[in-house]
């Protein structure tokens, strides 16, 4: 039985406790704040309740392989799971409308040309099943094994764009998000929509390979769900998880410095002097120079950690909760995603360091009585992804409540009495997730991808000082609950089998 210490609390690095713990070892998690969760966090305000992080679950199938893993109760016996239905609705800016069904591509299909015009359908379905085909090709050396040999092949982008033929340019193919959009959805509408799924998650659209093609794929085949008290209840669940299988949790405890002893990881050290002696170190939050005195142990040469090439730092998410009186009305779909005219400026501004004049928003209004005090009132939250703390002063309290005022207006088209129906307005920017969670300018990780010659790769899990890990969103396989919660697979494989472990079969 080894010591393990865990630095963080986030859902990746619980994950990897919890796995780590049903494997014998003893288990101390680490957390600088008060509570667990990481960026999956809750505020509550006279009787509602509002997700400050994830909104949605996509790919479940790795939280329930979790629980099965760790203990007798599944995860459909430890949280409520909601398939929610519609997926989402689409506002465009020239006043189309769409409602994408949840996890069927022929209704997808048929919505889509019902709205957009005969052929939308035809044109969606044929990229999903390109994307299918890099799914198929990537998946497990991308999501499924440690970055160790199939990181060569990783810098290949497995999206079998189609040959297009150019005028005075020859044949070309699709290489990035926006040229998908342009070249094979040949419809402005369709391509806001791919684009809007790259920067839900955190990717320049203009830059972002083409494997980007991924993330509305495992969306569309493997449903959004929701949890039944908010996205929070699904880090209760884990945590309980951990708790029962006796890993110990110590809260306020900040680490300043791992402890390295006859090179190999040896500890912790926290603030105020405290050491905590520990034969394998995981680190589950955002590895920063000097936590290993002296060297960058994540840092091995192409996967060294820097900015993704023409990307600056990584985005945050700037997030408006309002409660609101009067009812949701009947059939009111749980998330819409507003549109703007010219999605270019915007990616422009985001990834350049700026305010965006005018975003993409994201309203979540869940049908969950458990987030508001009644049926006479409802919970709403806005969300766009914005330039992160440092670029922009998001502390400025003239620019919080200008862009605030942005969101509500936007979001006025897909919640009806927007304005007058406010009650109270809580407004969370990168400046707040990076107090919060300590990310560096409150960025929000992005998930892995192929191509680029790598560039979207994260560092490996394993690192060059022996004994230490690395889990959650800012390793392999990168941001989101279902990639994070991957990572903690590949930790605990790697420290319960060795350097040989290649993954789950």
């Amino acid at each position: 039985m080894a010591r393990i210490a865990v630095i963080g609390a986030g859902t990746g690095a619980m994950a990897a406790a919890a796995r780590l713990a049903v494997a014998g070892h003893r288990v101390t998690v680490y957390e600088r704040s008060a509570t667990y969760g990481g960026s999956v966090g809750r505020y509550a305000h006279d009787g509602f309740v509002f997700d400050t992080g994830p909104g949605l679950l996509h790919l479940p199938a790795v939280q329930r392989d979790l629980f099965v893993k760790t203990g007798k109760e599944s995860l459909e016996q430890s949280v409520t799971l909601c398939q929610v239905d519609p997926a989402s609705r689409h506002l465009f800016a020239d006043g189309t409308a769409v409602s994408l069904p949840n996890a069927s591509r022929s209704k997808v299909a048929a919505a889509l040309d019902g709205a957009l015009g005969a052929g939308s359908g035809a044109r969606w379905s044929g990229f999903l099943d390109r994307a299918r085909d890099a799914w198929d090709r990537s998946r497990r050396p991308l999501l499924e094994e440690p970055l160790t040999t199939g990181r060569r092949a990783l810098g290949s982008d497995p999206y079998p764009a189609v040959r297009q033929r150019r005028l005075l340019r020859g044949a070309r193919q699709a290489g990035t998000v926006s040229e998908i959009g342009a070249w094979e959805l040949a419809d402005p509408r369709l391509a806001a929509l791919l684009d809007g799924y790259a920067l839900a998650y955190g990717l320049d659209p203009r830059r972002a390979p083409a494997a980007a093609a991924l993330l509305p794929y495992m969306e569309e085949t493997f449903g959004s769900w929701y949890v039944a008290g908010g996205m929070r209840e699904l880090a209760r669940a884990v945590y309980e998880r951990c708790l029962a299988r006796r890993v110990e949790f110590v809260f306020g405890a900040e680490v300043v410095r791992i402890v390295e002893k006859d090179g190999r990881a040896a500890g912790v050290e926290l603030a105020g002097g405290r050491m905590a002696e520990a034969d394998r170190v995981v680190l589950g939050v955002q590895p920063r120079p000097g936590l290993v005195p002296g060297q960058e142990p994540w840092s091995d040469g192409d996967m060294a950690l820097r900015p993704r090439p023409g990307t600056g730092d990584a985005p945050g998410r700037f997030v408006v909760l309002l409660s609101l009186r009067g009812a949701r009305e009947a059939g009111a779909a749980h998330r819409t995603v507003v549109h703007p005219a010219d999605g270019a400026a915007e990616s422009a501004a985001v990834f350049g360091g700026r305010v965006a004049e005018t975003p993409t928003v994201t309203v979540l209004r869940p049908d969950d009585p458990s987030t508001r005090p009644d049926e006479a009132h409802e919970a709403v939250t806005l969300t766009a992804t914005v330039a992160p703390q440092g670029p922009v002063d998001w502390t400025d309290a003239g620019l919080r409540d200008r862009y605030a005022g942005t969101l509500v207006s936007l979001a006025a088209a897909a919640v009806p009495g927007l304005r007058e129906r406010i009650l109270h307005t809580e407004v969370r920017t990168p400046a707040e997730t990076a107090a919060e969670t300590g990310a560096e300018g409150g960025a929000v990780p992005a998930p892995a991808l192929a191509g680029a010659g790598g560039a979207y790769l994260h560092p490996a899990n394993f690192t060059r000082l022996p004994g230490l890990y690395l889990a959650g969103g800012w390793s392999h396989p990168g941001g989101g609950l279902a990639h994070a919660g991957m990572s903690g697979t590949l930790v605990a494989g790697l420290v319960v089998e060795g350097d040989g472990f290649r993954g789950s079969r």
